[in-house]
């Protein structure tokens, strides 16, 4: 069973992985917009994770918005994910846990990667809601991830971290109805890119990117489209609205605001002692409602019924 992957790609996953009888034994799912698929691939031994990206001829967006744009953007975000994965990520460790690249491709307008499969390393576990010890365990992994790449330039990936960030929405923020956070667009994503203190982002740290092992107490975070400079209490905005509805996050926000702060204090503390986390908590805590109406802003565009 050899899905959609050509035999030349099949040859070289085998040869990446020393897997000569490998196989493609599982489609995991679709890339957006029809950009490609994830595979798991696997022998007797052992089994690795293929993303293909191969881009269709022709583009239909789930939402509507297919344009050059946004094929551009796309692009771009596979670009900058093999480059994260090639120099960024072998900084993770245990405490901000990534799978490992085996293999890296880059094609004309394609690319492969053969990467380590985190349901085979003890990360199977998918969550949709979440307990307080998974919420913590999240909040952990971004308060290492965070930092670990504090004041680190983010080279050859988004130079402001995030799907949504303004540069990239103009087609979104030009059908905006709503008046207020429309006229205040440029000036929430000043403040936010004008930031002292700037880290990394996952980009897209919802809780379907987070992998938990069986206790629940350890993650691993996939799908690095979008990692770049920024703040971390953008990750941690668009986090909680993943897991949480909006009672919850109205009633409980504060509560894990206070929480990833106490962990990125620790986290701090042990990779960064040379910092100034009072000052850096100040500034990222006055940014926290700022990041959260600029993604409210891009949805508002993209998608006014959500």
């Amino acid at each position: 069973m050899n899905l959609d992957i050509d035999p030349k790609r099949l040859a070289t996953v085998r040869e990446a992985t020393g897997c000569p009888n490998g196989q493609i034994v599982e489609h995991v799912q679709s890339l957006w917009s029809g950009y490609g698929a994830i595979y798991r691939f696997a022998d007797e031994r052992t089994s690795f994770i293929v993303k293909h990206v191969s881009p269709p001829s022709e583009r239909h967006h789930p939402r509507g918005w297919s344009s050059d744009r946004g094929h551009e953007r796309k692009l771009r975000s596979y670009a900058v994910e093999s480059e994260w994965y090639r120099t960024f990520a072998p900084r993770c460790d245990a405490a901000c846990r990534v799978p490992e690249a085996i293999h890296l491709e880059a094609g004309e307008g394609s690319w492969l990667f053969v990467l380590e499969d985190l349901d085979a390393a003890g990360f199977a576990r998918r969550r949709h809601q979440l307990s307080d010890a998974e919420m913590r365990a999240c909040l952990t992994w971004l308060a290492h991830f965070h930092a670990t790449f504090l004041g680190v330039e983010p080279d050859g990936l988004w130079e402001v971290g995030t799907y949504w960030h303004l540069a990239t929405r103009p087609d979104e923020l030009a059908v905006m109805q709503e008046d207020r956070l429309r006229e205040a667009a440029d000036e929430l994503d000043r403040r936010l890119n004008e930031a002292q203190y700037r880290t990394l982002v996952h980009g897209d740290a919802k809780v379907a990117n987070f992998c938990f092992g069986d206790d629940g107490a350890r993650v691993a975070a996939v799908d690095f489209q979008y990692v770049g400079g920024g703040v971390g209490v953008k990750d941690f905005a668009y986090f909680l609205g993943s897991c949480l509805d909006e009672y919850k996050c109205r009633r409980h926000a504060e509560r894990w605001l206070d929480e990833y702060f106490a962990l990125l204090r620790s986290a701090l503390a042990e990779r960064r002692p040379d910092t100034d986390a009072d000052a850096i908590e100040a500034e990222w805590r006055a940014l926290y409602p700022i990041a959260w109406a600029d993604f409210v802003r891009f949805l508002v565009g993209w998608a006014p019924e959500h």
